[in-house]
Parts: structure tokens; sequence; C-alpha cells
């Protein structure tokens, strides 16, 4: 059982703003008088958020939310696991739509802000069993983190944003080298384009998760944050693993360089390979693997090293309050 002080610290940190925190008080049949729950069926499943800059230099335009003054400039849990869910909306239509032919049902997507149509995808015709048995149990793992984070956030919850699949891929995989001006990258034409489509997210993905681990101050969210972290991380190292078996490190690191062309003048993005050596967990030299803000993060799905609040695989920009990437020219 979760005592009040508890309860009402946790909703204080997963509401977007003072609205939602109330709604999340009665679902929680916590009254804002002070009345107390038996059970904690909301909490105790955990929530967290894939990754958030801090407002010190991060450049994001945030809404607080709560704003209250324990948080500081630090954006709300609310926030934070709202970006998260953009991000797993875009995993799991992605990879749903490569095993199964078609992506989240009606009751998965609905939500706070403008919801959004899917442009592209389509079912992939799989040769090799150990490629459709990652594709499957990924396509399942990013269905569970979508209704996790949804559950979580309750009538917070953002809905899901316009998404578009194929155009998206064509302009990373020109970006990258991997075309030319003019052709087309379809990333469900056939297992090698999935794969190297596949790891355009999942290695942003855990650099997301990892970011976002000094933002979180409630332990239970913590503790989440990390399984799903680990989750993120062996995806990636299947699909890494793969790529090296099949040859494809070249057009690894090409993808590599194209995100340290957007993501900031640092470079920390490594591919399959690297300094000549195969290269399946990407690490500094004390063997932790790197960060991405929110801002970042955005940067690379935005597909633009500059300030926006759109593009690339979110065409009119995702939900929330956390929604603008930085500038890096």
């Amino acid at each position: 059982m979760f005592d009040k002080f508890f309860i009402r610290t946790a909703i204080d940190r997963s509401a977007e703003n003072g609205v939602d925190r109330r709604k999340f008080l009665r679902a929680a049949g916590v009254s804002t008088v002070g009345a107390g729950l038996a059970g904690g069926g909301l909490l105790a499943s955990g929530v967290l958020n894939p990754a958030a800059a801090s407002t010190t230099g991060g450049g994001l335009d945030l809404d607080l939310g709560l704003g209250d003054k324990h948080h500081g400039s630090q954006p709300s849990d609310g926030a934070v696991l709202n970006f998260a869910l953009n991000l797993e909306y875009l995993e799991a239509e992605f990879y749903l739509r490569a095993v199964r032919g078609y992506g989240l049902s009606a009751a998965d997507v609905y939500g706070k802000g403008k919801p959004g149509a899917v442009r592209g995808g389509r079912k992939v015709r799989f040769q090799s069993k150990v490629v459709k048995a990652y594709a499957d149990e990924i396509a399942a793992d990013e269905l569970a983190h979508v209704r996790f984070l949804r559950k979580a956030l309750g009538a917070a919850a953002v809905a899901r944003p316009a998404i578009d699949i194929d155009a998206a891929f064509t302009s990373a995989a020109l970006a990258a080298g991997l075309i030319k001006p003019g052709q087309k990258f379809d990333a469900y034409a056939n297992e090698n384009n999935f794969l190297l489509a596949a790891y355009v997210f999942e290695d942003v993905g855990v650099t997301a998760y990892k970011g976002a681990a000094p933002l979180i101050s409630n332990k239970t969210y913590l503790e989440a944050a990390a399984g799903i972290l680990a989750v993120e991380a062996y995806h990636a190292a299947n699909i890494r693993t793969t790529l090296v078996a099949r040859g494809l490190d070249v057009p690894s690191v090409a993808i590599s360089n194209a995100r340290d062309s957007l993501d900031g003048r640092t470079d920390l993005d490594q591919g399959v390979t690297y300094r000549g050596k195969t290269n399946i967990v990407p690490t500094d030299a004390n063997g932790i693997a790197f960060s991405r803000g929110a801002d970042q993060v955005l940067n690379v799905v935005y597909l633009t090293p500059k300030k926006a609040t759109k593009g690339g695989f979110f065409p009119a920009g995702v939900n929330g309050s956390i929604n603008t990437s930085r500038a890096n020219a």
C-alpha cells in the first residue's frame, strides 16, 4: 500500500498540468482534501520517460505544466512520459506494420492533442526465421510500452501524432547516402532494408532513455526506466548483431554519421564497426553508453539539425509540451 504523501508526490510529477493532477487524484481514489488510497493499483506498475533535456542549456521550449516550486526548471514527469509515448507510438507503428501489416488499434491512439494518421508501412516478406522472430518480439514489446505508458498517464496521455514512415525513411536514407536524389528507400521491401530502418530507431531509443535517467527522482519511476532501457538495449543489440552477420556494416556507419550530423557537433554515435573493429555495443572509453537529451532526439526524428517543432517522422510534430529540437548549425 502506498501512503498518501507518496501518492500525491507521484501524481504531482505525473501530471502535465493542474487539471490532469486533479483527474489523476480522482482516478486513484485520493480526494483533493486528503482521502487515502488502498492498494495503489494506478501507481504500482511504475512510470517512466525515455528522454528529456534539462531546460538549462538544452534549448527546449517547455510548458512545465504544474510549475510547482519543487520542480525548478525540470519538466514534470507527465511531460517526459508523454514525450516517451510519442516515440513509442512511432516504434510500435513501424514494427507492427512490418510483422502484421497494420498498426495500432483505435483504442491505443486516442488522447490529448490532435490525433494523426500514419502514412506508409506494410508487412515484410521475411525469409529468415531469426529475423522474423526478432521482429515479432520487438513489435510485441513496443506495443506493450505504448499501453504501459498510456495506462500510467491516464487522462493525461497524448494522442498518437501524425507519423510519416515512407517519406521519412527516404529522407533519412538520402541523408546517409544510401540512395541518390530521386530514389526511394523502402524500409519494408526486404529484410536488409528493414534491419537498417530498425537500426535508425533502436540506437536512438537507448540513448534517449539513458539521457532521461538523471531527471527521474522517484525510485519507482527510475526502476521502470531501467527496465525499459534494458529492453531497448536488448533490441538494439539484436539488430546490430544481425547487421554485422549480414555484412551491412558500411550502411550502418553511414546511418550513424547521418545521426551525428543532426544531433550536435560532438561525434558520439557509433556504427556496428568502429575504429576498424566490430562494435556491437557503442560505448565511451569507460564502457558507458552515451546519452541524448529530448531536443537531440527530436533533431534525429525530425531529420533536421535546426530548431524545429515538426518534420521527418513527425510531419506535424509530437504531441505534448516537449516538442522542440535544438539548433545545432
